[in-house]
């Protein structure tokens, strides 16, 4: 068996669930328009520029999950899935992701699991490697749980994962990740065949400059 990674947001989806789950809140006036809107629209812009605090950003996009029960936060989540994800899934990555029906299958992604885990599923991948939200008693924190899965984190947690299951990267003699962003060259860099998705700048230039696969889903 082989190793399949995929990244999740601009790469599975043509878009960022991370952004578009603020935007959906600020949409159904859970948060305020004022003073979130522009917040969300910068954070976006570290982020493809690779220079987001991951911390900084966490704290903008956990503390919501604490201030409402979990089963309202289910509530908005169905809701979120049918408005703003669905449309953003890729039939391509579909197609992408059953040609790795053989291989051991992980999205790997730097968005938190309670936004991520039923994209996962709808998906059809069983594992998922995602920032973790704390929660005390069933209900959510606000703060974040371990390291985020983010750059460097994105391999650390990925190699803590193997590691409970009793394998590690170099298990494998193939493995692949999928992703469209300068900030998963380390991991990218991990694997055997990395391949840029519809990649930002920087990453197409990496990917040119050695010669990596360069694909679209689109």
């Amino acid at each position: 068996m082989n190793l399949a990674l995929f990244d999740l947001d601009n790469t599975l989806l043509s878009g960022d669930s991370d952004f578009e789950w603020a935007q959906f809140l600020i949409e159904q006036g859970v948060l305020d328009r004022e003073v979130y809107e522009a917040r969300n629209e910068a954070f976006y812009e570290q982020y493809k520029q690779g220079t987001l605090d991951i911390h900084e950003f966490l704290d903008f996009q956990l503390k919501p999950l604490s201030r409402h029960p979990r089963h309202v936060l289910d509530g908005w989540h169905r809701k979120f899935m049918q408005t703003k994800i669905l449309p953003l899934v890729r039939p391509r990555a579909k197609e992408l992701i059953e040609r790795h029906r053989a291989d051991l299958r992980v999205i790997v992604t730097a968005t938190n699991s309670f936004v991520t885990a039923p994209i996962a599923r709808e998906f059809g991948v069983d594992n998922l490697i995602a920032t973790e939200p704390a929660h005390a008693g069933g209900e959510f924190t606000g703060e974040v749980a371990g390291m985020p899965c983010f750059r460097e984190g994105k391999v650390k947690r990925l190699e803590d994962w193997l590691a409970g299951q009793g394998q590690a990267l170099g298990s494998f003699s193939q493995s692949w990740f999928y992703s469209d962003s300068l900030n998963d060259l380390p991991l990218l860099a991990r694997v055997t065949h990395p391949v840029a998705v519809d990649p930002d700048d920087t990453l197409r230039a990496h990917a040119v400059k050695h010669g990596w696969p360069i694909i679209s889903l689109q």
